[in-house]
């Protein structure tokens, strides 16, 4: 399902590299997009990032979070790469 998303990269925050994808612009259809943020926010490890703290999901090599509106208003999935520690 992932796989399908042509992720875009956030050209406004360099500082922050990340990707995101949009309900209804992107090839997931509504039910899998909900699906998606409901699996981050079940799932998810909550983290701090500033003064934010989210669930971030973790998959392969990268970490998936939303802003934490209500699922209905919800509309972008960001990532972000993450780096192995060795």
């Amino acid at each position: 399902m992932i796989s399908r998303c042509q992720w875009t990269f956030a050209k406004t925050m360099t500082w922050a590299p990340h990707e995101y994808i949009v309900r209804g612009k992107c090839s997931l259809t509504d039910e899998e997009f909900l699906y998606f943020i409901d699996m981050q926010r079940r799932f998810g490890v909550y983290e701090h990032w500033g003064k934010y703290y989210h669930p971030y999901l973790y998959i392969d090599e990268y970490k998936y979070w939303t802003m934490g509106a209500p699922y209905e208003e919800t509309i972008i999935m960001n990532r972000a790469k993450v780096e192995r520690k060795k």
